[in-house]
């Protein structure tokens, strides 16, 4: 069946770009792509772009880009989505160019959330070089990382038949119970071997993204990182801890659009041919606990 294969690029809409060129290289320890008073890119890897950061007021996600690896794949998704009742558009050379891939077609999913459908994210023209000396960010044929969407009270069914549409399959799904009679809900799912490239979350959350997860190749990177995000200060979400699912271990730091960045290692890579999917009644196996409690622990 043709589905996307990756999570190739994310888009936000920031208030505050210089705070983000800030963010994303010397805290994150990406790469600037490009810069112009209204944008900038941050590269994670050999591929032009994996973050595309545009001026605006919304201070959330602007859209998603999901690969496709070939011009038919392309095509059969696009009447796939036509024939279920979404609308798609053929994106001009303009907009290809912009993204720097050599095809592209936009639809939405239920939610609103603008899906970018793209074939042949382009290779950037220099090697990939980390202004903090992060050893590798896990890209390549598992994609950028993971995206976490808010439901906003949709009915999860209808989400995930949409994305399955694009290919995508449940992994697994975590409820629990996080104060009496409130359950946090996720269901996460892929499109290729890591883990999940998508989770959708049924929890309060101003944002239309709770986060995005990028991963190092080194246990190291997520401690430095960890430490460059404390000396500046920049809010935590949740501390150091592992899930039990993706078995990520990992911090989240709010961005200065003020959803989060998980910075996370060892991520999971999952054989579909043998997996089964799991129901889990804990999102964390320890730590991620917020910074407020912490420090409640910490002071004397």
């Amino acid at each position: 069946m043709s589905q996307v294969v990756e999570l190739g690029y994310v888009g936000i809409e920031a208030t505050q770009l210089d705070a983000w060129e800030r963010f994303g290289t010397e805290l994150m320890g990406m790469q600037l792509g490009s810069r112009s008073p209204d944008a900038l890119t941050l590269r994670m890897d050999e591929k032009a772009h994996r973050w595309i950061v545009v001026s605006g007021t919304a201070d959330d996600l602007a859209f998603t880009g999901f690969g496709c690896a070939s011009h038919a794949d392309l095509d059969v998704i696009s009447e796939r989505l036509r024939a279920s009742g979404s609308t798609v558009t053929e994106g001009d050379a303009k907009l290809a160019a912009a993204r720097e891939v050599q095809r592209i077609a936009i639809t939405a999913d239920p939610l609103g959330n603008r899906v970018e459908l793209y074939v042949g994210l382009a290779d950037a023209p220099t090697p990939f070089v980390s202004p903090k000396h992060v050893s590798r960010f896990v890209t390549g044929e598992n994609g950028a990382g993971h995206q976490v969407l808010i439901e906003k009270g949709m009915d999860r069914q209808r989400l995930v038949d949409w994305y399955g549409l694009l290919g995508f399959r449940l992994t697994d799904v975590i409820d629990q119970e996080v104060a009496p009679g409130i359950v946090a809900s996720v269901a996460f799912l892929h499109c290729n071997g890591r883990h999940h490239s998508l989770a959708l979350a049924n929890m309060p959350h101003p944002k239309r993204m709770h986060h995005f997860m990028i991963e190092a190749a080194d246990m190291n990177d997520v401690g430095l990182a960890f430490d460059r995000c404390m000396d500046a200060k920049q809010p935590f979400e949740m501390t150091l801890g592992l899930h039990p699912n993706d078995r990520m271990f990992s911090f989240y730091v709010h961005t200065p659009s003020g959803f989060s960045v998980e910075f996370g290692w060892g991520g999971r890579i999952i054989d579909e041919t043998t997996w089964t999917v799991q129901h889990l009644d804990q999102l964390s196996t320890w730590g991620h606990r917020a910074p407020e409690a912490v420090a409640a622990l910490l002071t004397p």
